[in-house]
């Protein structure tokens, strides 16, 4: 789905810019104040291009003659779904599947990825292993711990060994 996001984001970070202002003077008085425009925080630009991509329309390439020659539009594929605006992402090809290994898009597949067993997001068992379920093995770490703080300047620590439950796609 990656055709239309480069286009979508040097307009999407214009949309976003705000004024930050700062004053300058005598114990803070603003009798000069200076002020730019900002680029938003990459979260909110984050969470914003997430929110496009989610929502993006599907589309069909059509081939029709016209008095030019043969011309290619694009056309919502499902016209149940709402018509993308100016502002939408679109796509026309779907994206690669990450499951499985595959080496023309660099993917290694999830098979064997740690997961997390108590999340619904992306790094959660379910998703992230593609419906394949997954294994779970006990480990012992050692890891420092009890550590206290010497007048000056230095830390001792114990050595603690924790055991974690790690989960890894089948």
């Amino acid at each position: 789905m990656h055709s239309s996001v480069s286009q979508a984001l040097p307009e999407t970070i214009l949309d976003h810019m705000h004024l930050r202002c700062k004053c300058h003077g005598l114990s803070g008085s603003c009798e000069v104040k200076t002020c730019w425009w900002a680029q938003p925080d990459f979260r909110t630009l984050g969470d914003y291009l997430k929110d496009k991509y989610d929502s993006a329309s599907e589309m069909v390439v059509e081939k029709h003659r016209e008095s030019r020659g043969w011309v290619e539009t694009l056309r919502v594929k499902y016209a149940f779904f709402k018509h993308p605006t100016e502002r939408d992402l679109v796509y026309y090809e779907g994206s690669p599947n990450f499951c499985e290994p595959n080496p023309e898009t660099g993917s290694f597949g999830t098979r064997d990825r740690v997961c997390n067993v108590s999340s619904h997001g992306i790094e959660g068992c379910d998703l992230l292993c593609c419906g394949r379920g997954h294994n779970t093995r006990t480990e012992k770490r050692k890891e420092k711990c009890h550590c206290i703080f010497h007048w000056c300047c230095y830390v001792s620590c114990q050595e603690c060994v924790r055991v974690y439950d790690v989960h890894t796609c089948k």
